[in-house]
């Protein structure tokens, strides 16, 4: 490429440069901001370098200097600060609905946003925790469909999902087309983020009723060209009180515990603790499945809630505490 076409383009590598390599504890002198304009093929004069520095100023780039034996040069604020940053990744992080895959990529495009010694401290944040995550890659776009269709207030199609056992498979826990695969059609009014899923609620019109369906279970969305219906039926409804439910278990002894589950509840399981749980075959009608839990009160409550279709098979304080509780009803 031509002198004449980089030195037109010096302003724009300056700023970028400033942006990548510089914060409040990483500055560079004037020899080194024009070392890294040279990498990518643009000279500079000192003089020059201070007009452009100047003129980033004036165009809103917080260019501060500091003085020790030398002067250096770096960018000061920014749109995001980096303790701003990191409570973004920990959210993201945290988002069961968010994937593996999708929770790094967001992170990475975070990571734009401050110098690239401040991104480290984002990059950390990555291994803080190993909670259960989605699995399915298409839901974030699935989420931007959504959402679009309630803005233009059309009608969506879509295939929806259970989670069944499969023996025969390698992955054992599978997803399944409910209805043979037949697209479910509804009118969508709200999207809702409750106990780390998303949930579309809205309008199903041969029912004349409002259903709630979870996202990542939904597969081939398409915005149609009806308009929605049960505005009125909307306008009427509780959606905080629709969508309670959060489940909990904190506050106890965590332990490796075995269950032994009846096949109908692999969507529980699934839900609880992810796709990605190891199941064995216990019997025709059951399989068993190692999690880890806290042993508190809610834990107990919760196999309980879902009766006999759930045992509790070790360790032994689990099983003696859970008997406990059930004598003293």
């Amino acid at each position: 490429m031509a002198k004449s076409s980089m030195q037109k383009q010096k302003l724009l590598y300056l700023q970028k440069i400033m942006l990548e390599k510089t914060d409040e504890n990483h500055g560079l002198t004037a020899n080194e901001i024009k070392q890294a304009l040279e990498a990518y093929g643009i000279r500079t004069e000192r003089k020059s370098l201070y007009d452009d520095l100047k003129i980033l100023e004036t165009f809103g780039l917080d260019i501060c200097r500091t003085r020790t034996t030398t002067v250096k040069y770096y960018v000061g604020s920014r749109d995001f600060e980096v303790p701003e940053l990191k409570l973004l990744v920990d959210a993201i992080q945290s988002s069961k609905f968010i994937t593996h895959k999708k929770s790094l990529s967001l992170i990475k495009k975070l990571e734009g946003l401050v110098s690239e010694n401040e991104g480290k401290l984002l990059q950390r944040q990555v291994y803080v925790s190993n909670r259960v995550k989605n699995v399915n890659e298409k839901i974030y776009y699935n989420v931007d469909t959504l959402h679009n269709a309630i803005a233009v207030e059309k009608q969506v199609t879509f295939k929806y999902c259970n989670w069944e056992i499969d023996f025969g498979s390698e992955k054992k826990i599978v997803k399944v087309e409910r209805k043979n695969g037949a697209l479910y059609k509804v009118s969508p009014w709200a999207l809702c983020w409750d106990d780390e899923n998303y949930y579309l609620v809205a309008y199903d019109s041969d029912a004349q009723m409002i259903k709630h369906y979870r996202v990542d279970k939904m597969e081939s969305i398409e915005i149609i060209g009806d308009e929605r219906d049960g505005r009125k039926t909307f306008e009427k409804f509780d959606l905080a009180g629709y969508m309670k439910g959060v489940f909990s278990m904190f506050g106890g002894e965590q332990a490796n515990v075995k269950l032994s589950v009846d096949n109908s509840l692999v969507g529980v399981i699934v839900d609880r603790f992810g796709s990605d749980v190891i199941i064995m075959k216990e019997s025709e009608t059951s399989f068993t499945v190692n999690v880890d839990v806290m042993l508190s009160p809610q834990f107990y409550a919760w196999v309980f809630g879902l009766g006999a279709k759930v045992r509790i098979l070790s360790p032994q304080k689990a099983v003696d505490e859970f008997r406990q509780r059930i004598d003293m009803l």
